[in-house]
């Protein structure tokens, strides 16, 4: 018999590891009936939201995110706090397929009671985010988990999406990086609420006081995000253990400040209306592929971009003018 939506949700309610990640791929599903029930259970889930400190973290690849992410959460789980991580995952631009490696390396914390790791195919969503991150953050929040970590891909400029689906964004970057403007992703570092150099341990110890100083330099010419904070470097290592208090501490300081300055409730309000946005898009896309003959039509078009036979503009043209013969504007 299959399983219902409310009996689903209980389970996320009472804190069931399989069913917060039943419930996940159901709304990850690209059944209608799956997706469906996912979105039920969703709803009978959301009064239990809310309430988790929802942190990004992204990083270049190498710079050893899912290895801090696991310490931090180690760490967190051994002061009682309940843990969930969604960590994303690049989709192949080849097969479609994903990776989906950092469950697997992030082993110990996967195996800890009041901890649960999520790996996530992006498929393709801009912003180093799955296209149900949000919903997936949620369903976490419901099933009481304290702290949210969302891992990105960590390419590309467009984590913007995921800053603004948390309440901290954490920048990690990598011991010697080079000057304060060499190699610098400035339109990340603009959106950090915390800078944190990691591999701070053994000989690149030295390396990463150098490229502190260097990130603070840069900070220093930068508007911070909100005026009543400017982010902090840190230096870290997972390997020791080294300035995981001291980084937890700060993450806690921010959200202190953040709550008694209004700023943690308006990023809170712009997240939700980001979420609208993003799902409308998703939602009208989803509704025009689906029309009769339009996914045909559009990929007919995209080819014809591609072989220079018609300019960008005029194609999309032609496309609105299939969308109002359809709907009769």
């Amino acid at each position: 018999m299959a399983e219902t939506a409310a009996e689903l949700a209980k389970g996320v309610a009472a804190g069931e590891r399989a069913a917060l990640a039943r419930a996940i791929t159901a709304l990850e599903s690209q059944r209608p009936d799956r997706a469906a029930l996912g979105q039920a259970v969703l709803a009978a889930s959301m009064a239990r939201t809310g309430g988790a400190f929802r942190i990004g973290v992204t990083g270049v690849p190498g710079v050893g995110k899912s290895s801090l992410i696991e310490a931090l959460g180690m760490m967190l789980v051994e002061r009682g706090l309940k843990v969930a991580v969604l960590a994303l995952d690049p989709t192949s631009e080849r097969t479609g397929g994903s990776i989906l490696g950092d469950k697997t390396r992030m082993t110990r914390l996967s195996g800890a009671s009041g901890a649960f790791v999520r790996p996530s195919p992006t498929s393709g969503t801009l912003g180093g985010v799955g296209r149900m991150t949000r919903e997936a953050l949620l369903l976490c929040e419901a099933a009481g988990h304290d702290v949210v970590m969302v891992e990105t891909v960590g390419v590309g400029q467009s984590e913007t999406i995921v800053a603004r689906m948390v309440d901290l964004f954490l920048f990690l970057v990598l011991p010697g990086a080079g000057d304060a403007l060499q190699g610098i992703k400035k339109g990340i570092v603009e959106l950090a609420d915390v800078i944190a150099v990691t591999k701070a341990d053994g000989e690149a110890r030295l390396k990463a006081a150098q490229a502190a100083r260097h990130y603070e330099d840069a900070l220093a010419i930068l508007a911070p995000r909100v005026a009543s904070w400017r982010p902090p470097v840190m230096e870290v290592s997972a390997l020791e253990g080294a300035g995981l208090a001291a980084l937890w501490a700060m993450l806690e300081r921010h959200r202190q400040v953040m709550q008694e300055t209004g700023a943690f409730a308006d990023r809170r309000r712009v997240q939700n209306r980001l979420w609208f946005e993003t799902l409308l898009d998703q939602r009208l896309r989803d509704l025009v592929l689906g029309l009769p003959g339009m996914a045909a039509r559009i990929a007919e078009t995209g080819d014809a971009v591609a072989a220079g036979q018609i300019e960008p503009g005029m194609a999309v043209l032609s496309v609105l003018e299939r969308l109002n013969a359809w709907f009769g504007a």
